[in-house]
């Protein structure tokens, strides 16, 4: 009795991992940003006059510069439909790109060895102009590396100013889109956070 509950508890925390893994690998599904979620990501608007909304959309790490900017057009067409508008005329935008490295040297890197060795090291020889030289593989010659590992992390917040209107498309104005076109285009790839 003792060895099934003890299986049962092993396979609850292993599905437990399992799901916190898949949260948290994922890329910024479509939800509006709260205090609770800002690492995560995901959409926010703000009125700026009557048919005026700033909006914007932040994206994780693992959320591409295009989903982003799809997110946001998607959002700037719900906003619109939601006000009772038809279309919507992006007036200013900006796609922010940061990116954060960060270095650090292997841990388990260690050239020097314990003293229980002595002096046994790599160690070779090699003839140039000048003779025989000997050769150290831990001084950091070009031969050899200093075993750093660099990590680069992106992640994209696309913002806009969007002025709302009613009635024909304004003819010419390439910054003009019809909500209902931008939902029916986009809507089929975007991913809510229940949808994982």
């Amino acid at each position: 009795m003792r060895q099934n509950s003890r299986k049962a508890a092993l396979a609850v925390l292993a599905a437990s991992l399992l799901v916190t893994t898949a949260c948290v690998s994922s890329s910024t599904p479509y939800q509006p940003v709260s205090s609770a979620n800002r690492i995560a990501g995901g959409y926010s608007d703000e009125q700026l006059s009557e048919n005026r909304f700033r909006v914007s959309f932040v994206g994780n790490s693992l959320t591409s510069r295009e989903q982003v900017e799809s997110y946001l057009l998607f959002r700037a067409a719900e906003l619109t439909l939601e006000q009772g508008h038809t279309w919507f005329v992006i007036e200013d935008r900006l796609v922010e790109h940061d990116v954060e490295r960060t270095a650090r040297r292997d841990p388990l890197y260690d050239p020097w060895f314990h003293s229980y060795y002595g002096y046994w090291r790599p160690y070779w020889r090699y003839h140039d102009r000048r003779g025989w030289r000997p050769w150290y593989p831990y001084y950091g010659h070009s031969f050899w590396t200093d075993h750093v590992d660099i990590r680069e992390v992106e992640r994209f917040e696309a913002i806009a100013e969007i002025r709302l209107g009613d009635g024909p498309l304004p003819n010419g104005n390439l910054r003009a889109f019809d909500a209902r076109e931008v939902i029916e285009r986009i809507g089929p790839r975007v991913v809510y956070p229940g949808d994982r």
